[in-house]
């Protein structure tokens, strides 16, 4: 058998997995696409698509008949739904198929990442492969014309550009294609631009490509150099945002990267009487005669900041209920499908799909504290003296014990917070693993972050879903780390595997 054929096993079984992850997403369009108009934010968005595709541009036509440039919901959702409907017409079936291949793209960048830190196996690149397509909460949510299932998709696939431009370094046209996908997810959800820097800091991470020319200068001018390809990143995603804003500067009296709502989060989340979840919102008395939605949303965030500096005790006693919403209970698709039409999709189906939907994630969960406390107790040659490592050892116990009382409980939040504890535990030596690994964590711990300033709600919760499945799977893998690029020896000095109770060089 010649060296190229595990590899070219691993792209067949690639394929394999985006067709299945597409066949499955296809069948749930095709049942859902003459039943399930679009509701809630979908209705705003599909009405936006369809102003869009007739050369309206994003504009709210009130009943009044006053039209009115709007930016309250980004606009990158209804700006791709309304090219494609300018091109095949006006029918939310349209947008489910993108939703559905947007999904399928989402299982193959995970399986390609699972192969890189799986680089002997088949099973777990697989298996990591199979839990996106097969994840009950993402496919059933592909009807939906809401915004949370593509950012997710979008988000994973600039992840699995992270590891192409690892590959590739020093060349930098990798790392402007991780700005250009972080930008795209931007124009969706404003807040991924957070993970521009981060992936472009993964990308930079771990042994140099076999082959690569050696770095020149001593520290200072390496550090710039990765500074400046950080930079790169970050400004090529800005860039793709950046006729956008100079729209918003234009149009809307106001400039804003992407959209006009981040006030309107923030003081939903400032509400001293919320559940964490949305509420609809009690207007300040400095607000009621601002009506501009710019100025509104402006005002808004100013009334929101006034309160958190006056009570930040109270503020923070919020976090737990924001996150709560966010991670206890996704249930999204049920969700969307009984509200869109609650005879073809009863309440007795929304309760049963969330019964399934969470006994899936939760064993998400679970699998991904596995992997974490299989992690090495610390990095190679690091000094460690029994005393420091006795009590890291109690607190790894402790943090695992309570990640998993929680997922088999109803506060899974507490387990997705415990299980970035226990990986941050490992300090320098969790920078040894996957990069599949790093960006599932840097995915949740965003969205955590996020959440916890604003508001929370279960939908929220799948952005992070298809990367975290995927560390999911590597509970089953050996340890070792992403190898080399494919058909390249390893690096000098880098280990590519190890067993379980080895070394611990290299992280799974």
């Amino acid at each position: 058998m010649s060296a190229d054929a595990p590899a070219a096993a691993r792209r067949r079984d690639g394929g394999a997995i985006f067709a299945l992850a597409l066949a499955v997403r296809l069948a749930v369009v095709i049942w859902a696409a003459g039943r399930f108009p679009p509701t809630a934010d979908g209705t705003y968005y599909q009405r936006i698509a369809e102003r869009i595709a007739a050369g309206l541009g994003y504009t709210w036509l009130w009943p009044d008949g006053v039209v009115t440039y709007a930016a309250h919901y980004p606009v990158g959702y209804p700006g791709a739904v309304g090219a494609l409907y300018a091109l095949l017409g006006a029918r939310p079936a349209v947008a489910m198929l993108l939703n559905a291949v947007l999904g399928a793209l989402a299982a193959l960048a995970v399986h390609r990442l699972a192969s890189r830190a799986a680089p002997r196996s088949r099973a777990v690149p697989a298996l990591a492969g199979a839990l996106v397509a097969l994840h009950p909460g993402l496919f059933a949510y592909t009807p939906a014309l809401m915004t949370e299932g593509v950012t997710g998709a979008l988000v994973t696939c600039a992840a699995w550009a992270s590891a192409w431009a690892r590959d590739r370094r020093p060349a930098l046209a990798p790392f402007a294609f991780i700005g250009l996908l972080v930008g795209a997810a931007t124009l969706v959800r404003p807040q991924a631009l957070l993970l521009a820097p981060v992936f472009a800091c993964l990308a930079l991470s771990g042994p140099a490509p076999s082959g690569s020319p050696r770095p020149r200068g001593g520290f200072a001018a390496r550090a710039a150099r990765r500074a400046a390809t950080v930079l790169l990143t970050v400004a090529t995603a800005l860039l793709v945002c950046a006729p956008w804003t100079a729209r918003n500067c234009v149009r809307m009296n106001q400039c804003a990267l992407v959209s006009v709502n981040g006030g309107w989060n923030l003081l939903i989340g400032a509400d001293p009487a919320s559940t964490g979840a949305w509420s609809p919102i009690q207007v300040p008395d400095a607000c009621r005669e601002v009506f501009d939605e710019a100025g509104k949303d402006a005002c808004f965030g100013r009334e929101a900041r006034r309160y958190i500096t006056e009570h930040p005790g109270a503020w923070l006693g919020l976090v737990p209920r924001k996150l709560a919403a966010t991670f206890d209970y996704c249930g999204a698709a049920g969700w969307y499908l009984h509200a869109s039409n609650p005879d073809a999709f009863t309440e007795a189906d929304k309760v049963a799909l969330g019964a399934v939907e969470t006994v899936f994630e939760r064993a998400v969960l679970l699998l991904a504290l596995v992997w974490a406390a299989r992690l090495p107790a610390r990095a190679p040659g690091a000094p460690q003296g029994r005393a420091r490592a006795r009590a890291l050892a109690l607190a790894r116990i402790a943090l695992l014990a309570l990640g998993v009382a929680a997922a088999l409980h109803v506060h899974a939040w507490v387990g997705y917070i415990a299980l970035l504890g226990l990986a941050l535990l490992h300090g320098r030596a969790l920078l040894r693993a996957p990069l599949l690994a790093l960006a599932a964590l840097a995915v949740l711990a965003a969205t955590a972050a996020t959440h916890a300033v604003f508001f929370g709600a279960g939908r929220y919760a799948l952005v992070a879903f298809p990367l975290l499945s995927g560390l999911a799977a590597l509970a089953a893998a050996r340890q070792g780390s992403d190898p080399p690029r494919a058909g390249a020896p390893p690096a000098a000095g880098a280990a590519v595997s190890a067993p379980l109770g080895g070394s611990g060089d290299e992280l799974l």
